[in-house]
This record gives C-alpha cells, structure tokens and sequence, in this order.
C-alpha cells in the first residue's frame, strides 16, 4: 500500500519508519520545506522498544508521488483543519482518509473538508517521543483500533494487515466513536496535569494532590459521556485512567511535550472539548474548564516566563 503521512512528529515518524520497514510505500508530507529537505536527507532514525534503526522516508511538500492508497492524518488536533485544506488538492479523491489523532472532533473536521465516505477513525495506544527532528523514541506499544468495519478483503481490512504487518497490534470495529471518547477520558485525565506540573505519568497518581484533580477531571468528564450516552470501553473509567499512568510511568505525555518545547497544545480538543460537551448539555466542568485555562495561559505567555532562579542570587 501506499501511504502518505500528514505531519512530521512523533507518532507520524513512527508510522512512517515501521510501515516503511514492513515493504510499503511511504510519503511524509510537511508544510515546511527546510524539515521536509533535512528529512529527505537524513531519514528517520528511530530507538526504542522495537529496537535501534534508520530507516529513509521521501518527504515532501506538494507533489505527492504516485496513487495514494490512504493519507493517515498525524498533526495536532488544532492543526487538522489547515492540513486538512492542505491535502486536498494535492491527493485527489480515491485515498482513504485515516485518523489516530488526540481529542475530539478531527473526524468531524476531516469529514466537512475532505467528504464523509472516505473518513475513517480510529485510536491508538502507541507511545511516541519526539526528540528531535526525524529522530524518534518508541516509548511504549500497545492497540490501534480502525472503524469502520469492514468486508473481510475490503479496504479497512487492508490497512488493518499493513499495520499487523508493521508491527502495530491492530483490529477494526463498527463503531469508533465510543473508543475515541474512551481516549479521550485517558487524555483528560493525564495530559493537562503533566503539562502543568511538568511530570511524567507515573508521578500523577502517587501525589495527593494530582490524584485529587485527575479524579475530579475524570469525574465530570464521565458525567458527560455518560449524558450522551456513549459506551465507554472500559467498566472503570478511573481505574482504567490510573492503570495507564503506571502503565506509562515513564512516559513524557505529548502536552507536556508541547510545553516543554513552547508549542501550542491540544488542550482545546481534551479538556476543553470536554468544557464545551458540558456547556450544550447543561453541565458544570469547573476542574476542565481550571486545567483548560491554565494550559491556556501558559502556551500564551512562553516568552514571559520566568526560567530556574538560583536562591544564591537573589
């Protein structure tokens, strides 16, 4: 198959380098040129839990090569609308729009730009740090689940077996919507926190305090979905919100990635997706809508904050 890969980061390295591995064809498309030309020269140099290894991904900026088979969408949710409008003069309408991205509404998103028939989405539990360009460390692994279903030789099926192949634990279902908000409930709970007390996942639930707020973000946002009737697809939604912090201990959560680089976050599609669901149905999210404005807050003012101080100079 050939796969195209909106957005240079993490998560989309790592797709790129492991479906490249496994004998597809793979092209990264960038909006900027200069980290389009370094990656076409250097490659993507992956380490990690599936072991050390470069592996060379054309990349580009316009002029995709070729049929494309599938454009798997790998930005920041609050991109997606401008690479959505990106992409759709430069891959004409037959490819296969595939999403695993973080928060809610990017399938709404790719639907209204891109068309509704070729929108699918879907969730992984991939774990992935950038630390530097093209250069990726594969923290953890775990599922990636494609909706919707499909005939056993259809097209879903297809990326379902590429993915297999690549070595990602992949399977489809008929309905995605209820797992995209059961990511969404993890992402609540954990990436504002780390993002705002700049520690890894593990650390959340041994503090008393962080533990108090993620079970009051959990909560509301439970509350929500539980409104809407939507079945989450897991019995406990704070148990299943601790295990994956200790499941991850070790991992830095792609908002607090974002901070620590001062890049915008994806604050407004988790917490603050949350903070407008609650709005329309009449429900109080006061921690989300605190988490939200103070993640809010701090990706506004980058350049006014103060770095470590050493007491000996004051």
């Amino acid at each position: 198959m050939h796969f195209l890969i909106v957005g240079p980061g993490a998560m989309g390295c790592l797709f790129a380098a492991r479906l490249k591995t496994a004998g597809n064809k793979v092209t990264l498309l960038d909006y900027r040129q200069d980290r389009a030309e370094f990656l076409e020269k250097h490659g993507i140099n992956v380490e990690g839990v599936t072991g050390e290894y470069r592996v060379h991904v054309p990349a580009v900026t316009k002029n995709v090569p070729g049929r494309l088979d599938v454009a798997l969408i790998c930005v920041k949710a609050n991109q997606t609308r401008t690479a959505a409008e990106g992409v759709r003069n430069l891959i004409g309408s037959e490819p296969l729009i595939l999403t695993v991205q973080n928060g809610l509404g990017n399938v709404e998103i790719l639907e209204e730009i891109l068309g509704r028939d070729r929108v699918l989405g879907g969730v992984t539990a991939e774990g992935a740090t950038l630390l530097d360009t093209g250069h990726v460390r594969h923290a953890g692994q775990g599922e990636t689940i494609i909706g919707s279903e499909g005939p056993p030789e259809g097209p879903v099926s297809e990326i379902a077996s590429a993915f297999n192949a690549a070595g990602f634990d992949t399977r489809t279902v008929d309905n995605i919507s209820d797992l995209i908000w059961g990511k969404l409930i993890i992402n609540v709970g954990i990436n504002a926190l780390t993002a705002i007390t700049r520690l890894k996942n593990g650390r959340l639930p041994e503090i008393k305090g962080t533990k108090s707020v993620l079970k009051e973000a959990v909560r509301e946002a439970v509350t929500v979905t539980q409104s809407k009737g939507i079945r989450l697809p897991y019995p406990d939604p704070l148990e299943r919100v601790l295990e994956v912090c200790r499941a991850t201990a070790g991992n830095i959560a792609s908002m607090l990635q974002d901070v620590l680089n001062q890049r915008c976050t994806e604050i407004a599609y988790i917490n603050g997706a949350i903070v407008r669901e609650g709005e329309a149905l009449g429900i109080p999210t006061p921690v989300n809508r605190t988490l939200t404005s103070i993640v809010q807050a701090l990706q506004e003012t980058y350049d006014d904050q103060l770095a470590n101080i050493n007491s000996k100079t004051i």
